[in-house]
């Protein structure tokens, strides 16, 4: 599982113009499922996306988090972050979660990270949708659950 998270000082999610998601001070995570990802994958970027200490504290350190800052997520998928891109010029998308058991593990993370008592928004799974940030920082960072270890 692969996920971009980027510290925001608000985000949005549109899906025909409509707004699907909103928040304020907090993280935009953009989240890819692969298809070898298990439901520990799913524990293991949540508690990321939680945890992580990317929230200035008053020297201006990163050392806070989202229990310290009582920030929002927006929790979008994109399963473009799966692409391997060695060969030619087109991307090829088939490490890839098939869209059901991606679906599920993308709702499970935001379950688990709704359980954590962090405000979740999301996007709309399997759309095409518009999303807007302003990147705070620019504070961006790549998670990735095959680097656990």
């Amino acid at each position: 599982m692969i996920a971009i998270w980027q510290r925001v000082s608000e985000a949005r999610v549109e899906v025909n113009n409509e707004v699907v998601g909103r928040i304020g001070k907090g993280a935009l995570v953009l989240l890819g499922v692969e298809s070898e990802d298990t439901d520990v994958d799913a524990a293991f970027i949540a508690g990321k996306c939680v945890n992580i200490r990317a929230f200035d504290d008053q020297a201006g350190r990163l050392n806070l988090s989202f229990a310290d800052i009582g920030g929002e997520l927006l929790l979008v998928s994109q399963f473009t972050l799966c692409a391997d891109y060695r060969k030619g010029r087109r991307p090829s998308f088939v490490k890839a979660a098939v869209p059901d058991e991606a679906n599920r593990l993308y709702e499970l993370v935001a379950d688990m990270i709704r359980a954590k008592g962090v405000d979740v928004k999301t996007g709309r799974f399997q759309t095409h949708m518009k999303v807007h940030l302003v990147n705070d920082g620019p504070v961006t960072l790549l998670l990735d659950s095959r680097k656990r270890f």
